[in-house]
């Protein structure tokens, strides 16, 4: 039985403050996230779209040391940048805040409380590598070595970033402290667990079973975590940057950046809407959905989802959407290696052509596998398709509007068979795109959405309605009648996929006030309405500015190449 939901809450993973955001970020999480948000709004359902920065962490705080500033620095430039970026790009966050927040460091607190007050934890005293000449304890990451597999001087304690690998710290050869040099020693350290493997056969029936439905590639990884056993994860580390865990004896200890930041989501909440929050998070009429990177997976639908049951009060996630990674140029995105196209670069070089790449990277989601993003693809897409067909359309029929009728809608006549079939295509592609974007599928209703103007281009030039005007200017009145309507329907069907286009052709046709119960419509503009004068949607981009950006990543390819010799 499918439950009945009055509102949705949208979370999106919150991007970690030590860099700018990319391309890949864009693609995987927040593009989706917003066209979601934007395509309820415009059915007029109640939703809350939470964003925010994850601001704590280890590699927050070896920057700051390697930069000689206070990790607070690091996030702040970061937090504001990070925010443009989103802003510039359209992506209609609710909120977007901050771990470190008052409000964040209250709420993360209070939870943990919460959970050892009712005895959820299990406290452990394990061995870690201990810095004597630093006097503290080694995350991960600040421990470095020689890794066992591939020989990398490198390596981290957690991950050596030449072959991938995995690794644990006792892993590695000659390990040292990366804040001092010295070498690290074992030393008793306690920490508090949520011992997920006690949710185990809870889990197994709430996601294998009651959410069969989850797409493959979240369904998949899901039922591996499982069927390799859980184990009880750490919620607490020995470090100085973080929400101190909310203990007497748990002097120097935050908690640990996985179990703080999805706490963002609901401190998040509280901060917007103070007084009537726990609506959000606590009512069963909601439904929350999780958009997040196939790297976000396993803390989504089997970590996060345990903290709240083991709270007791909360709900859970309806669905986890998770998109898989988008390359470019055939090589993985890397932030340290520089290998990115960053949202504010972007701005810089192709001012208000956000549109542009909302497009390409809808169009190229990473929806079910990774996807690659190339310069030359932008390109073409932008000239052969929005262009040539999209903006084109909308161009002519506008023009012919004005040349024809002083720019007002002219009125619509007896319409023949093959008007008819026309304005079927239109209505048969209403009823799939709410399909595929009830399902999260944007890459197919993007395609709906420009199959709209398809239909309208090939309607003109079959028509020919500047030849008919010589002999039949009642024909040519109902044909430039229907193709304002098909305008009206496109300014609709587009605005969750590139809402600043949707925005003025609005403008261009002086009607602000077309919702998504309209699409399919051919009675939105009046017999008699005036439009504003043409103006073109999108403009071609040369090759010059196409050779420029991959002149670009083919120097940070060199230079890679340089400072891996060294």
């Amino acid at each position: 039985m499918n439950k009945q939901f009055k509102r949705t809450l949208i979370t999106s993973a919150l991007p970690y403050a030590n860099g700018p955001v990319h391309i890949g970020h864009l693609a995987g999480v927040y593009l989706p996230a917003d066209i979601y948000a934007r395509y309820l709004r415009l059915k007029g359902e109640e939703v809350l779209f939470i964003g925010g920065s994850d601001e704590h962490g280890v590699p927050i705080a070896l920057k700051a040391k390697a930069e000689n500033v206070s990790p607070q620095e690091i996030v702040d430039t970061f937090h504001y940048l990070i925010k443009k970026s989103f802003e510039d790009f359209g992506i209609t966050f609710d909120i977007y805040s901050r771990t470190t927040s008052a409000i964040h460091y209250k709420t993360a607190s209070d939870f943990f409380k919460q959970l050892y007050d009712k005895g959820k934890f299990i406290e452990k005293v394990t061995e870690q590598y201990y810095d004597e000449e630093a006097r503290q304890f080694l995350a991960d990451r600040y421990i470095t070595g020689e890794c066992p597999h591939c020989g990398n001087e490198h390596a981290y304690g957690d991950q050596c970033e030449s072959c991938g690998t995995s690794l644990s710290p006792t892993e590695l050869i000659h390990p040292k402290s990366a804040i001092s040099g010295s070498i690290p020693v074992m030393k008793e350290t306690k920490h508090w667990y949520l011992p997920l493997d006690q949710y185990e056969s809870w889990l197994r029936q709430w996601i294998l079973e009651e959410h069969s439905e989850w797409k493959p590639n979240v369904y998949g990884q899901c039922k591996s975590w499982l069927d390799m056993g859980l184990q009880p994860r750490a919620v607490s580390r020995d470090l100085d940057w973080g929400v101190p865990v909310p203990l007497d004896n748990a002097k120097g200890k935050v908690l640990y950046v996985w179990f703080d930041a999805p706490i963002g989501y609901i401190s998040n909440t509280i901060e917007y809407s103070p007084n009537d929050w726990e609506k959000w998070w606590k009512k069963e009429d909601t439904r929350m959905i999780h958009f997040i990177g196939k790297d976000n997976i396993v803390f989504h639908c089997i970590v996060f989802p345990v903290m709240l049951k083991a709270e007791g009060s909360f709900i859970l996630p309806e669905n986890v959407p998770a998109n898989e990674f988008l390359n470019l140029e055939g090589d993985k995105i890397s932030t340290s290696r520089n290998w990115a196209v960053w949202l504010h670069e972007y701005m810089e070089d192709f001012p208000g052509k956000q549109d542009v790449l909302r497009y390409v990277l809808t169009a190229n989601a990473p929806e079910t596998k990774d996807n690659d993003f190339t310069w030359k693809d932008f390109q073409a897409r932008n000239n052969n398709e929005l262009v040539a067909i999209f903006g084109n359309f909308v161009n002519r029929a506008i023009v012919l509007t004005h040349k024809y009728f002083e720019g007002k809608i002219p009125p619509c006549g007896e319409l023949i068979d093959y008007d008819r079939e026309t304005l079927k295509e239109i209505s048969d592609t209403k009823m799939r795109f709410d399909n595929y974007l009830e399902t999260f599928r944007f890459r197919e209703a993007l395609k709906e959405a420009m199959n709209l103007a398809r239909i309208g281009n090939k309607y003109l030039a079959d028509t020919e309605p500047w030849k008919l005007i010589k002999s039949d200017v009642p024909r040519t009145s109902t044909l430039l009648y229907l193709s304002m309507q098909m305008v009206a329907n496109l300014a609709i069907a587009f605005e969750p996929f590139l809402p600043f286009s949707s925005a003025k052709i609005k403008r261009l046709l002086n009607q602000p006030h077309l919702n998504w119960s309209q699409l399919g419509e051919i009675d939105l503009l009046p017999t008699g309405h005036a439009i504003n004068a043409p103006e073109l949607l999108f403009e071609k981009i040369e090759d010059e500015a196409i050779e420029c950006q991959i002149r670009k990543l083919f120097d940070t390819k060199k230079l890679n190449e340089l400072n891996e010799t060294k």
